[in-house]
């Protein structure tokens, strides 16, 4: 795999996330994520599973700069892609906890909220889904999983603002369940992942699927609508000035820092 780095403890299973400074995400990563997953469950020698990144960044989701010098056919099939890798996510059948090591923005946040446990570390990071600032238009199925978490009342106001929250107001928010120092941070995830498959396997999976059926009944619908709208929307001449003005802070930076 060339977006991430898997270890193996037993049979625990960790993927680090390993894509440049930010972990961004491109099309690669989001097809070798979605194979790796479907690899994983039907493995019977795993029975959980950590997704990670690195310091100071869990992902800093889509990567702009790629996704912008896609065409459009290239621009479909990565969101339909996208789309499908969050179903995969949400619907495994077992256990997944997040280990958010860093800034975990839009679609690092959707990576860590399909998983059934967050631990952050603490620092001055935000995790949250800003999409609409950023100029794409949010698909329900996004919707559907962030109120999962927060209730639907919390969800459609921080979606609609695009707020992106301090680590604290994570955890009150219920967008995370734990903060824990960065060097704490795996032994964190890996207590809690192991609880989870202590449990009677069959019980444990079953049950979870039980409770999210409703949720990904809805990751499942037919979205053809609301990707069309989105792609207009991403083809827009003033979506795509004001993609063209991060993408250069976002290489300013990049500059700064190499």
């Amino acid at each position: 795999m060339n977006t991430f780095q898997t270890t193996i403890q037993g049979r625990l299973v960790t993927i680090s996330l390993d894509r440049g400074r930010s972990n961004a995400i491109n099309h690669e990563m989001v097809k070798e994520l979605d194979a790796c997953m479907k690899t994983l469950e039907g493995d019977d020698n795993v029975g959980g599973v950590i997704l990670t990144g690195k310091e100071g960044f869990f992902s800093s989701g889509i990567d702009l700069i790629e996704a912008y010098d896609y065409n459009e056919e290239q621009s479909r099939q990565f969101w339909i892609d996208f789309l499908a890798l969050q179903n995969t996510l949400a619907a495994f059948r077992k256990p997944i906890v997040a280990a958010i090591s860093g800034h975990s923005p839009a679609g690092g946040c959707i990576l860590a909220i399909c998983c059934d446990y967050r631990v952050m570390a603490a620092g001055t990071f935000i995790i949250g889904l800003n999409e609409v600032p950023v100029g794409i238009i949010v698909p329900d199925s996004v919707f559907n999983l962030y109120s999962f978490w927060l209730g639907q009342r919390k969800a459609y106001q921080y979606l609609m603002e695009g707020k992106l929250l301090k680590v604290d107001e994570a955890l009150e928010a219920g967008l995370i369940d734990e903060i824990t120092s960065p060097d704490k941070l795996m032994n964190a995830a890996i207590e809690k992942v192991t609880a989870y498959m202590k449990l009677n396997p069959v019980t444990w999976s079953e049950s979870k699927l039980n409770l999210r059926k409703e949720l990904t009944g809805k990751l499942k619908a037919d979205q053809t609508d609301t990707l069309n709208k989105m792609l207009k929307q991403w083809w827009a001449p003033e979506t795509r000035q004001g993609l063209q003005m991060m993408i250069q802070n976002l290489k300013s930076k990049n500059t700064a820092v190499n």
